[in-house]
C-alpha cells in the first residue's frame, strides 16, 4: 500500500468499496472527535452541540428514562449534580423516548445538567447508540474541551456502578485553568490519544526488529532533488513500515483522529498521506535534526502538514519540537499522541540526550499538492518517491 491511494482508501475497511463510510455500527473510540449535531432541548430548538467546548462533557445515551437502568443512573446523575457546573464539567443526557418530555421523567437542572430530544435517533445513531429502529446500546461518552473522546461507558443492563465509574474518571481529570493572557506560541496542534499504547509499542518493536538505516534530508542539486547525509545537521535512523496491517493501523487514526481536527484547525483537508516510516533519534549517536523547513525542494514542495506523532515519551531524555520564528518553547505529546504543524515552519528535534526518541512521521497534503507532487516527480532521483 502506497500514500498515492489517498489515506481515506488507505483507512477504510478491506474489501469495501472505494468511496464508501461504514455505518456507525461500534461506539466512537477514544481520540476521535465527538461529531457536532444539532439537537431540540427543553430551552433552545436549535442547540448546537459544538459550543459546548471548553470544558469536560458527559454525553449520555441513556435511551428511555423509563427504563429501570437508564432511571438508576439519571438518578446517580442528580445526587451527584454538584459535579456538573459548566465550567469544568457538564452533562448532557439524550432521550429517545417522547414520554420522556411529556411525562416530564427528566429535567434540566441549570447550570450543569440538559436534555436532548432525540426522538428521530439521529444523534444517537451518530455515536453508535442506535443501532437501526431496534437496537438501542445505552451508553455514555467523556469528552475533552476540544470535544474529542476521552473515554467511552458501556450502560450495564442493571445500571449499577456507571457513576461512580464515571466519577472516578472525572476526579481524574486535570482542572480547567481560568483565564489567563495568552502566552506567545507556535500555530501548532498538541494532540493526545492519537495511536493507542498498545500500538506504539507495536510499532517501536516493528523497529526493533528491523533496524533503521541513517535518514538524510532533501536538497536541490544541479536540477534534482537529492537526500544528503550531514552529521552536524541531521542525525536519525528511518524504517520503513513493511507489516500491511500495522500500516492501514496507523492509516486509520490519521485519518479519524488527526485530519479532522488540522481541518478544524486550519481549514485544510487533508486526503493523502506521505511515508509510513518510523524514525529513532539515537543517544548514542546525538540524535537531533538542526531547524529545517518540510516542503522547501522541488521534490517536496507538495508537503502540506508534518505529523510528528510521540511513540515512547518518558523513556528519553531532550528530543522536543521547537519552532524558533515562534519564541524557545518546547513542544512534545504524550505517548501516542502528536503534534501537527505547517511544513512551511521553521523548526528542529532538540538533542536526545538520553535513551531513545522513537517517532512515526508522516506528511499530510491534498488533492492540489497531488499534482504539484506528479507534476515535480521528474526532479527526483529515479525511482524514488518517498523521500
Amino acid at each position: 500500500m502506497t500514500d498515492e491511494r489517498g489515506i481515506r482508501r488507505a483507512a477504510s475497511t478491506p474489501g469495501a468499496a472505494a468511496g464508501t463510510v461504514p455505518l456507525r455500527m461500534t461506539p466512537l473510540a477514544p481520540g476521535e472527535p465527538a461529531p457536532w449535531f444539532t439537537c431540540r432541548t427543553r430551552r433552545n430548538e436549535h442547540y448546537a452541540f459544538d459550543t459546548v467546548a471548553g470544558r469536560h462533557v458527559v454525553l449520555c445515551f441513556f435511551g428511555s428514562a423509563a427504563h429501570p437502568a437508564a432511571a438508576r443512573v439519571l438518578s446517580e446523575v442528580a445526587r451527584h449534580r454538584s459535579r456538573f457546573d459548566d465550567r469544568d464539567v457538564c452533562f448532557f443526557g439524550v432521550s429517545v423516548d417522547p414520554e420522556d418530555e411529556t411525562g416530564e421523567r427528566v429535567s434540566d437542572a441549570i447550570p450543569g445538567i440538559r436534555y436532548f430530544w432525540d426522538f428521530d435517533r439521529s444523534v444517537s445513531a451518530l455515536y453508535g447508540a442506535a443501532r437501526g429502529n431496534d437496537v438501542y446500546q445505552p451508553l455514555t461518552y467523556l469528552l475533552d474541551p476540544a470535544l474529542r473522546i476521552l473515554a467511552v461507558l458501556p450502560v450495564c443492563a442493571a445500571g449499577e456502578g456507571h457513576v461512580p465509574a464515571l466519577l472516578e474518571l472525572l476526579d481524574r481529570l486535570p482542572a480547567i485553568p481560568p483565564p489567563h493572557p495568552a502566552a506567545a506560541q507556535a500555530p501548532v496542534l498538541v494532540l493526545p490519544r492519537v495511536f493507542e499504547p498498545e500500538l506504539c509499542r507495536a510499532l517501536v518493536n516493528h523497529y526493533i526488529a528491523r533496524g533503521g538505516e541513517d535518514s538524510g534530508f532533501m536538497r536541490d542539486i544541479g536540477g534534482k532533488t537529492v537526500p544528503i547525509i550531514e552529521y552536524g545537521h541531521k542525525r536519525r535512523r528511518d524504517c520503513a513500515i513493511a507489516d500491511e496491517e500495522l500500516r492501514r493501523a496507523c492509516a486509520v487514526r490519521i485519518y479519524h483522529r488527526v485530519v479532522p481536527e488540522t481541518e478544524k484547525a486550519f481549514q485544510f483537508r487533508a486526503t493523502r498521506m506521505e511515508r509510513y516510516i518510523l524514525a529513532c533519534y539515537d543517544s548514542a549517536e546525538g540524535g537531533h535534526f538542526r531547524p529545517h523547513r518540510d516542503n522547501t525542494t522541488k521534490g517536496t514542495a507538495h508537503r502540506r502538514f508534518a505529523v510528528s506523532l510521540f511513540l515512547n515519551t518518558g523513556e528519553y531524555t531532550g528530543g522536543y519540537l521547537r519552532f524558533p520564528e515562534f519564541g524557545s518553547a518546547l513542544y512534545t505529546a504524550p505517548v501516542g499522541g502528536a503534534v501537527v504543524f505547517s511544513c512551511s515552519l521553521l523548526h528542529e528535534a532538540t538533542a536526545v540526550t538520553r535513551g531513545r526518541r522513537y517517532m512515526f512521521l508522516p506528511f499530510l497534503y491534498d488533492e492540489a499538492a497531488r499534482r504539484i507532487r506528479e507534476e515535480n516527480s521528474r526532479f527526483l532521483e529515479s525511482g524514488r518517491r518517498d523521500v
